[in-house]
C-alpha cells in the first residue's frame, strides 16, 4: 500500500470520527417537515413573540457575490471618486485579507457559498456568528444610535429596527485595511455606510439588499442584493487561518 493511500486512510478516519462530534446531522428542532422528514423550506417564515419575522438559523449564499459580475451590476452603477481610483488600482496589485489570514470584511463575509452564518435572536440585540474566520456582529435593536466617533474596526458597529417585515441594519465604524470582497474587490474607506435589508421570504430563503455609502471613494452610493438559503440538521464549524505559515513574497503582484 503506498504512502498516499496510507495518509488518504488516515485522512478519512479522522473526519469520520471528527463528524460524529461536530452535530452535522442533528435533526433542527421546530421546523415544519414534509411526509418524507426533509424540510419545508417553503413553509411561512417563524414569527418572534411580538409578530416580527425570526430570522434565525443557519444561512448560506445561493452564489458568491464579490465581484462586480457576480453582483450583476453595470459599469456606471460603480462609480470611483480620484482617491477611490487610487485604492482601486492598490486592490489588484494586492492580495485580499483573507490571503493574510485577516477578518473578512462585510459583505464578503456572508457572500460565499461553503461558508455560512448564524443567525441568533436576544432581547435588544441579535448577533451573527460567521463561520469564515470565526467573526462575529453585534446588531443592537434596543434604540441605540450608532456611536459618533467610534474606534474604526474590521466590522464596524451595527443598529437595527424594523421597517415592516425587514429588519434595516445601519453599520459605521469601519478600517480602511481591506476591500469590500475578496482579492483585489471594491476600496473601501473610514467614511463608510452599510445599510442592509434583511426579509426573510419564508422558512428556507432570506434576501440581504445592501447600500454601499462610501463618499471618500465612490461618486455615489450603490447597491445589490444577496440571496441566501437556510441550512438544517447542521452547524458551523470552528475556521482557523494559519497566520504566518504562507510564504507571502510569492502572493503579492510584482
Amino acid at each position: 500500500m503506498t504512502i498516499r493511500v496510507n495518509r488518504a486512510i488516515a485522512l478519512l478516519i479522522c473526519l469520520c470520527s471528527a463528524s460524529f462530534g461536530q452535530w452535522l446531522d442533528y435533526p433542527t428542532a421546530g421546523i415544519p417537515r414534509m411526509p418524507d422528514g426533509k424540510p419545508n423550506l417553503s413553509a411561512p417564515a417563524p414569527k418572534l413573540p411580538d409578530g416580527k419575522p425570526d430570522l434565525s438559523g443557519i444561512w448560506e449564499a445561493d452564489k458568491y457575490y464579490l465581484n462586480p459580475l457576480s453582483l450583476g451590476l453595470k459599469p456606471d452603477e460603480v462609480v470611483l471618486t480620484p482617491e477611490g481610483e487610487v485604492l482601486w488600482q492598490r486592490q489588484k496589485r494586492a492580495r485580499g485579507a483573507g490571503v493574510r489570514c485577516l477578518p473578512m470584511s462585510l459583505p464578503a463575509m456572508s457572500g460565499i457559498p461553503g461558508f455560512p452564518f448564524k443567525v441568533l435572536n436576544s432581547t435588544g440585540v441579535i448577533m451573527i456568528l460567521y463561520e469564515s474566520f470565526g467573526g462575529f456582529r453585534q446588531v443592537f435593536t434596543d434604540g441605540r444610535q450608532l456611536p459618533e466617533d467610534p474606534n474604526p474596526t474590521w466590522v464596524g458597529y451595527s443598529v437595527g429596527k424594523w421597517e415592516g417585515d425587514s429588519l434595516v441594519v445601519h453599520t459605521t465604524g469601519f478600517n480602511d485595511a481591506t476591500a469590500l470582497g475578496l482579492g483585489g474587490g471594491h476600496p473601501r474607506s473610514e467614511s463608510l455606510h452599510i445599510v442592509e435589508r434583511f426579509r426573510r421570504r419564508d422558512l428556507g430563503h432570506m434576501e440581504i439588499q445592501f447600500t454601499i455609502d462610501d463618499p471618500k471613494v465612490y461618486v455615489k452610493p450603490w447597491s445589490f442584493k444577496e440571496d441566501m438559503h437556510l441550512l438544517t440538521d447542521t452547524e458551523i464549524l470552528e475556521y482557523i487561518c494559519d497566520e504566518n505559515e504562507r510564504d507571502l513574497k510569492h502572493m503579492v503582484d510584482k
